[in-house]
């Protein structure tokens, strides 16, 4: 045990944890060169695509120093506020951190984020100043940045770039001297915590555990704690490149197990794994519940593929415990799931994955953010989707949840990030400079304000120097209004939102506009209306396809054409009170992107 490491690699989106990674995995041996690929470890094709890691990456590494044979545990770890999840489940199997910050960007909001994280879990924090080889590096000015954030010594920052592999052999050593050996009793009974799991359509479920007392050994038979369900383990191992098996697992090692587990509930992030006839007495404390912060329907295009689109989600959730789901109807799109999602991004890369790997068509609905609500009657609840929401002569008030943001940008982006804020309802509570020309600004603002577009456009105005982070600071009372879209006077539930009633008529007068480049002329004459209540806010009318019937009239008298016309204008009549118009998936997205 004494010669066992585990840490994990904590950073900023895109300051280098998976190139860095990259190196260290070549130092070590752990991958030959012909199988090493930029981002090893990123094993999904969105991953490589995007260039950004969605999923924890736990590998182990054999190091030699002083005569010592060591084993290292490494997880490479997301790095944006969306997978903000992963990277605590991650902290929570480690006794190290490795902090990376990038020299030419400095500290960014999810740097100081993901390094609470770490203290709160007294992790060993090794600081290491990344990518020296840039031209634009300003390691002194960084370094200072590092000092005061986390109150080392300067000659403790490692200057290091994964790219050229400059201070690898430095970050090993540090590992194998700061960070300490797990603790825990190898003659206790079996305890593990499960920090991950994912579906292997040969083999079932492979739950990826950490043990922190005791041992296991191929054949034992097994149980999880929570869910009370007992396995055989057909095999255990150790995480490399590929999972490679082993007889026996110790503690203070990481591992995997399969146990021919097939449904998805009996498995749990948070879990622990205990010996059958030997258990120990009590569970490990597990993971905080996630709480998802942002809400979207998500339905199958094609109404029969509903209960495959259910167990794509259960699988999809082994695989990522911050996702949350729970049945819903609607009536325009018919059976589906009501989703919780961490953020915007996290949504995007959920739906992606459903139509890559198993193959779903889905639509997604605007998406909101929970609410509380108290009616006249003094019933309080909680509304996750406005069709939910009761009429509004009965509804006494309605709360919002409020976040405290977190943006990190150069003083010249000062007025502009400000504006945006404002506009999103944001009041300014703190400002801090951190250097001469970085700033640290803290809004409370709405959650809902920040789900569509924010992101987006914080990045536009800062010219990409803004960094974000933020988290919930409570519930607010606020003016809000249900607003609703007809087609024809029939609701689309779908594309119901909860705004304010500040900006009800811009927002209504966009979605309109939006609609109507969107959805594809009828025969008939289609109204697009967004109401609050019964009172309508906005309209757009798509005019009708019209054949020229009286085409084949050459001269002769007007009556007859005005019968042709009557007639059509009967028939058109007669098809918009029978016709339905069809809502493509480009128009429920389209809300999302108003401003562009």
């Amino acid at each position: 045990m004494k010669n066992i490491r585990n840490f994990c690699i904590i950073a900023h989106i895109d300051h280098g944890k998976s190139t860095l990674a990259d190196r260290l995995l070549q130092e070590t041996g752990t991958v030959s060169d012909r199988d090493l690929q930029e981002q090893t470890l990123d094993d999904m094709d969105i991953e490589r695509e995007r260039g950004i890691t969605i999923k924890s990456h736990a590998i182990q590494m054999d190091y030699e120093q002083d005569g010592e044979q060591y084993k290292l545990n490494l997880i490479d770890t997301p790095g944006h506020v969306d997978f903000s999840y992963e990277v605590s489940r991650s902290i929570a199997a480690c006794e190290g951190a490795l902090l990376i910050v990038d020299a030419a960007q400095g500290i960014e909001a999810q740097t100081i984020s993901n390094l609470y994280l770490a203290l709160e879990n007294d992790l060993e924090i090794i600081p290491i100043l990344n990518k020296m080889d840039l031209p634009g590096a300003q390691p002194e000015e960084v370094a200072d940045q590092i000092v005061d954030l986390i109150g080392c010594s300067r000659d403790k920052i490692i200057p290091a770039s994964g790219k050229t592999g400059l201070g690898i052999k430095d970050i090993l050593k540090a590992v194998i001297n700061d960070v300490p050996a797990p603790k825990g009793d190898p003659d206790a009974p079996l305890q593990a915590m499960v920090f991950d799991s994912v579906f292997n359509s040969f083999r079932g479920i492979i739950a990826y555990f950490r043990i922190l007392n005791g041992s296991i050994k191929k054949g034992d038979k097994v149980k999880f704690f929570n869910s009370g369900k007992d396995y055989f383990a057909d095999e255990i191992g150790i995480l490399r490149l590929d999972m490679e098996p082993l007889k026996e697992l110790k503690t203070g090692d990481v591992g995997y197990i399969i146990s021919g587990i097939k449904s998805a509930a009996d498995v749990k992030v948070g879990d622990t794994l205990t010996n059958f006839n030997a258990p120990c007495e009590a569970a490990v404390d597990g993971f905080e519940e996630v709480k998802p912060m942002v809400f979207a329907g998500v339905y199958p295009v094609v109404t029969e593929d509903y209960e495959d689109l259910r167990a794509a989600m259960e699988k999809l959730q082994l695989n990522d415990a911050s996702l949350t789901f729970e049945t819903e109807s609607s009536a325009a799109l018919g059976f589906g799931f009501r989703c919780g999602f961490l953020g915007m991004l996290h949504m995007e890369i959920i739906t992606e994955r459903l139509e890559r790997e198993f193959e779903m068509d889905v639509i997604t609905t605007v998406p909101n953010v929970s609410y509380n609500c108290a009616t006249r009657s003094g019933k309080e609840f909680i509304v996750n989707n406005p069709s939910e929401l009761p009429d509004p002569s009965s509804i006494e008030w309605i709360e919002e949840p409020y976040i405290k943001a977190q943006v990190i940008t150069k003083s010249e982006f000062v007025g502009s990030v400000m504006t945006l804020a404002i506009e999103k309802r944001g009041e300014l509570s703190n400002q801090v400079y951190l250097s001469a020309d970085r700033v640290e600004l803290t809004f409370e603002m709405p959650l809902a304000e920040i789900v569509f577009d924010f992101y987006d456009r914080l990045k536009s105005v800062s010219k990409g120097y803004a960094s974000f982070d933020y988290y919930p600071s409570g519930m607010r009372q606020s003016n809000l209004k249900k607003m609703d879209i007809l087609l024809n006077g029939d609701h689309i539930d779908a594309l119901s939102a909860l705004i304010h009633a500040d900006n009800a008529f811009n927002l209504g007068k966009k979605i309109c506009k939006k609609l109507k480049e969107l959805i594809p002329r009828q025969q008939f004459v289609v109204a697009i209306q967004a109401a609050i209540g019964a009172k309508i806010i906005a309209r757009e009318t798509i005019s009708a396809l019209r054949k020229d019937v009286t085409a084949k009239c050459y001269g002769g008298d007007i009556s007859r054409k005005r019968k042709l016309l009557e007639k059509q204008k009967a028939g058109k009549k007669k098809m918009r009170q029978i016709g339905s118009v069809e809502v493509p998936q480009s128009a429920f997205l389209a809300v999302l992107k108003l401003d562009d």
